[in-house]
């Protein structure tokens, strides 16, 4: 039995393109996987630690070595308690929207809780920088208004490449894509089209995840 853990990233709910796929491939993965567990985490819902004062000092007490103080300690166990969820799957899934050619603020806030040395990542001498979370499958499903499939557009796309890069340097290697767009610029003709013609994709891919 695995747990696939699914981190929904936009507040459109059922109006996300994105999460219209996601959740079309949610549920062919359950009737494909009947035994698995799937967790959801809406990180415009969830309560997510801020980073900031304490938990920034408790972070850099890691990163030089010495120990948190109590304040720091207490502060540190909300940010353990997101990463340990994330940790604990064997599958990811993400549904994200393209904003301002980057990710949500929110999706960006738990990636900054996420991403800790010691926990999803290391650094020795010897080695550099060694991502922790290794041999687990990713897929991420992406929804944009606009069409970034040409170079040009491409050097604009903070959304993919940033994600794939971050969760490259925590340690995943096997991340697929599925792309929704454009969702605005064609108009809601088009944007149905492509969006259940990625559907078509999600769900294939989900017997195999």
């Amino acid at each position: 039995m695995s747990a696939l853990l699914y981190i929904q990233a936009s507040p459109r709910t059922d109006r996300s393109y994105s999460g219209q796929v996601a959740d079309a491939f949610i549920e062919a993965y359950r009737q494909a996987h009947p035994q698995d567990r799937v967790k959801t985490i809406d990180v415009f819902r969830a309560r997510l630690p801020a980073f900031d004062g304490l938990a920034v000092t408790a972070k850099y007490t890691i990163m030089h070595g010495t120990e948190h103080s109590a304040g720091e300690l207490k502060v540190w166990k909300a940010v353990e308690s997101v990463i340990q969820t994330f940790k604990a799957a064997d599958k990811y899934v993400l549904a994200v929207p393209m904003w301002n050619f980057g990710i949500p603020y929110r999706l960006k806030q738990y990636l900054d809780v996420l991403i800790q040395p010691t926990y999803t990542f290391s650094f020795s001498p010897a080695e550099g920088y060694k991502g922790l979370v290794s041999g687990k499958p990713m897929l991420i499903i992406y929804a944009r208004g606009g069409d970034y499939s040409s170079p040009d557009a491409q050097t604009v796309d903070f959304q993919q490449r940033y994600l794939e890069m971050v969760f490259g340097f925590i340690g995943f290697t096997n991340i697929r894509s599925l792309i929704v767009q454009p969702t605005l610029q064609g108009g809601p003709e088009i944007a149905a089209q492509k969006r259940d013609a990625v559907i078509a994709e999600a769900k294939a891919l989900a017997a195999g995840f």
